[in-house]
């Protein structure tokens, strides 16, 4: 294997945006040059599903120019329901609050199944999903019925059955919003959130679905960019050592990737320097850096992470250890990283089966064949 510097580690560490439907060529050269670990797909990025193919072929080519050769992540917010970037053609599936409500570990496996399998097969590998925050809040319309239920007990044994679902289609599912969205009246798009919870009760209550999937093989898990004061009164979730290292990787002993929501949400922008963001986002132990909408802040990010590590300032142990992981995971999951041929995907995107069972769901009655299928 190539011997990789500090700077190819650190470009690893990182999903980004792209702007449009192809990879322009100064996205090609920065994602090369940076050896940038993956890519987030967007509306914008989707017109149809011969497009996505094709963009997810030109984005996997890539690895054959990078320094370590490595697949690329190429993630996708797909949960159904508002949450969803693949429309038709693909199958439209309700939102996880359907699911809920009808409390089948059977119907969520096969859901989670069913949509991974479309992704799977026009070259998606990461879906930001399954939502396992606890709706705990009617008043939450930031979660609101992306949420399966207000049982954190049925939260945690359906979300156990999507994770499952995904891992089984081939896609790698990221549970989010840890420690928990569920409470919250502020979108973190458009400001800092600020939780009364103390750590008694998000350990009662909305970690409890972490704790199952956690159980349940899952590879990676996103932070919110919610400060909980009595926990933590200095820092958001996302950049709270208190979160990451010591409840995170200490308490509940989760050892596999952990990433950010996206950093240029107005939660941190508003309310910490661009440069600083990425290099405390690691300082407090995250492993994956996301990066959606703002195209300019990834090189802006690259270039403080290489000071910050020849500063000392980031350990060079802890983004070996960060680095490791993304290489164990994706040689895992991501052996045969390309899409299927276009010809073989299309007879699985919007298959009558997948269209039945998002029907049933909503009408809150699912058919044996289906589950069986």
């Amino acid at each position: 294997m190539v011997q990789l510097g500090m700077v190819d580690k650190l470009g690893q560490l990182m999903i980004i945006g792209v702007r449009g439907k192809t990879l322009s060529q100064d996205e090609c050269e920065f994602i090369i040059k940076n050896n940038i670990g993956g890519v987030i797909l967007f509306a914008r990025n989707v017109e149809s599903p011969q497009q996505v193919h094709a963009l997810c072929s030109q984005i996997q080519s890539l690895r054959h120019k990078t320094r370590d050769k490595l697949p690329l992540f190429i993630g996708v917010d797909q949960e159904g329901g508002r949450v969803a970037r693949m429309k038709a053609p693909f199958t439209e599936w309700p939102p996880l609050s359907y699911v809920g409500k009808l409390d089948s570990t059977s119907v969520a496996f096969k859901f989670a199944f069913a949509m991974g399998t479309e992704l799977r097969s026009v070259g998606v590998n990461l879906d930001f999903a399954p939502c396992v925050d606890v709706f705990t809040n009617p008043k939450n319309t930031v979660i609101g019925d992306r949420s399966l239920s207000v049982d954190p007990e049925q939260v945690a044994k359906l979300a156990s059955a999507l994770v499952r679902g995904y891992i089984k289609s081939g896609i790698i599912p990221c549970a989010k919003h840890f420690p928990g969205h569920g409470n919250t009246l502020i979108d973190s798009h458009e400001d800092l959130p600020v939780e009364d919870s103390d750590l008694e009760h998000l350990r009662n209550v909305e970690m409890v679905p972490f704790k199952k999937v956690f159980r349940a093989r899952l590879d990676m898990v996103m932070t919110a960019h919610i400060k909980f004061p009595k926990v933590d009164d200095k820092f958001p979730a996302t950049l709270s050592e208190k979160f990451v290292k010591d409840i995170l990787r200490g308490e509940l002993r989760y050892r596999n990737l952990i990433i950010t929501d996206d950093l240029d949400m107005k939660a941190l922008a508003k309310n910490f320097p661009v440069a600083d963001i990425p290099v405390m986002a690691l300082q407090a132990g995250v492993d994956l850096l996301l990066y959606c909408n703002n195209f300019d802040h990834p090189a802006i990010a690259m270039d403080a992470l290489t000071k910050a590590a020849k500063d000392h300032k980031l350990p060079a142990k802890q983004i070996d250890e960060s680095y490791n992981r993304v290489v164990a995971l994706k040689k895992e999951m991501l052996a045969n990283p390309d899409p299927e041929p276009f010809d073989k995907a299309a007879q699985w995107i919007g298959h009558a089966d997948h269209k039945r069972l998002s029907v049933a769901i909503r009408e809150g009655s699912v058919p044996a064949d289906l589950l069986t299928s």
